[in-house]
């Protein structure tokens, strides 16, 4: 296979904010116009040939990912194609990246390199990979120099131009290169390939100011950009009419909402929340990550009043040790922490808890993790996101000499995951006999005899006796047989 030259549309710009492209509602209308060209050119070779060109997405890292890979399918989808089976089946093939983990980075070249002898026997697959490492110029480099069959390469700042930068990969054998490392204004206008109908994922900030010292987020999404509310809720209203039960409002740091904005625009998060409550038609409300040096007790409070908000709440801690907090630039301590989980506790006495838990930062003792397991054994988690830190080129923590040994993070890691699964474990046990809201989101993977959805608390709950007329539905479930991480139980009639 001939290997591409390499083109750069945009070099990773030292662009002013003043001279930042003006995201407007123009540009989206710029881009309808690519998607209908690929959209007839796409319906030309279907009326030709009966043959429909496929996409194939996978997505790695958060909900944030998750959403911007609902616009690109969204796009595709308009353009006329239609989703593959596999990768290896798909006409295009789009890689949505992660730069917070070492692990999901090298997955996305394992399957570049998979992709490779693919390439080479259907020479007109196109190769899209975008995201989170992408804003790091040391990965662009790398995959121009060993992933050469790679066609499209951009970054998190400038997503809306998909259909352009996909127009511009047709009969060029060229690898396409379009990053920048300006902040992106917000873009409204976007729309989603949702994954649930009934629920739905609903940015109302990008960015991130935070800079923790183990953390490439702010390096990769910029820093904190607050959408307007009023579009916040138009998009929420548009979405209940569609049929959303449930919304997730999502940020890297939700409790700094509104400090961008201007100031006949500000309101805090806690005011965003009791006015996203007033949507009529929405059942449920749920955001995510709440940062603890942030969280105020008005989001306390709003969380108790507002009916819809979820009796849940995320709040990552990473380590128990006060020390080691400093370390890692979180502006808290261990006991600013707890007083947060108790007040909450205290104003919303059902309140599930989840949490991120970090093992291995450098410098941690065996007394650090004692901490960390106090924490958990105090607050008593519904679940943990549980893993190993990984060091992030680009990143403080990346530099500091007191690295932890593999061997001595595994055996650690080891040790807090039992604490955290035996407690998951003893508070769903909690859940016997309990009777349950569910909005049932389908059937079960494992038995299409048996529906599934989410408490309000979280909790996977699986249940028999239903129908599937009831997906989309708000049902009252009793908890007959609680499982280490879900539920299972009876339709209550």
């Amino acid at each position: 296979m001939k290997y591409k030259k390499i083109v750069l549309l945009v070099r990773r710009s030292k662009v002013s904010k003043r001279k930042q492209i003006d995201l407007s509602i123009d540009k989206i209308e710029e881009q309808e116009k690519y998607i209908e060209a690929i959209h007839r050119m796409n319906e030309g070779l279907f009326n030709r040939t009966g043959y429909r060109k496929s996409y194939f997405c996978t997505t790695f890292g958060c909900q944030m990912n998750e959403h911007d890979s609902e616009m690109l399918i969204n796009m595709l989808e308009a353009m006329g194609y239609v989703q593959a089976l596999s990768e290896d089946q798909a006409d295009l093939v789009i890689y949505n990246t992660c730069a917070v983990r070492e692990n999901a980075e090298l997955k996305v070249y394992g399957n570049l390199g998979h992709l490779k002898s693919i390439k080479k026997k259907r020479p007109d697959m196109k190769i899209v990979v975008c995201g989170c490492m992408m804003q790091q110029p040391h990965v662009v480099e790398e995959i121009k120099k060993k992933y050469r069959h790679v066609d499209l390469i951009f970054g998190t700042h400038n997503l809306y131009k998909f259909p352009e930068l996909l127009e511009s990969t047709f009969n060029r054998d060229k690898i396409i290169v379009d990053v920048w490392d300006v902040d992106g204004e917000v873009v409204e206008g976007l729309k989603s390939n949702r994954k649930f109908e009934i629920k739905a994922f609903v940015n109302i900030m990008y960015g991130c100011n935070n800079f923790c010292t183990y953390c490439i987020v702010p390096y990769t999404r910029g820093r904190e950009r607050s959408r307007k509310p009023g579009d916040i809720i138009d998009e929420i209203r548009s979405l209940v009419k569609d049929g959303t039960k449930e919304v997730t409002l999502l940020g890297q740091n939700v409790n700094s909402y509104g400090k961008t904005l201007e100031d006949d625009q500000k309101i805090s998060f806690a005011q965003l929340l009791r006015e996203v409550n007033k949507i009529d038609g929405l059942e449920r409300i749920r955001f995510m990550t709440s940062h603890p040096k942030d969280i105020s007790d008005d989001v306390i409070y709003a969380m108790r009043d507002c009916d819809k908000v979820c009796e849940f709440l995320h709040l990552p801690f990473q380590a128990g040790s006060t020390s080691l907090l400093k370390k890692m630039n979180r502006h808290y301590t261990k006991e600013d922490y707890l007083k947060i989980i108790e007040k909450a506790k205290r104003e919303i006495p059902n309140l599930a808890f989840s949490t991120d838990i970090m093992i291995g930062f450098p410098g941690e003792t065996d007394q650090d993790v004692d901490d960390t397991i106090d924490i958990c054994e105090q607050v008593r988690y519904d679940s943990a996101f549980t893993f190993i830190y990984s060091k992030r080129r680009g990143t403080p923590a990346a530099k500091m000499l007191d690295q932890v040994p593999d061997d001595v993070k595994h055996q650690r890691f080891e040790r807090v995951l039992e604490v955290v699964n035996r407690i998951s474990g003893e508070k769903n046990a909690n859940y016997l006999g309990k009777t349950l809201e569910v909005l049932v989101e389908g059937a079960s993977k494992k038995n299409e005899a048996v529906l599934t959805g989410k408490s309000r608390h979280n909790k996977t709950v699986n249940f028999t006796s239903g129908d599937k007329s009831m997906i989309g539905k708000l049902v009252q479930v009793k908890i007959t047989d609680p499982k280490s991480f879900s539920l299972n139980g009876e339709l209550v009639k």
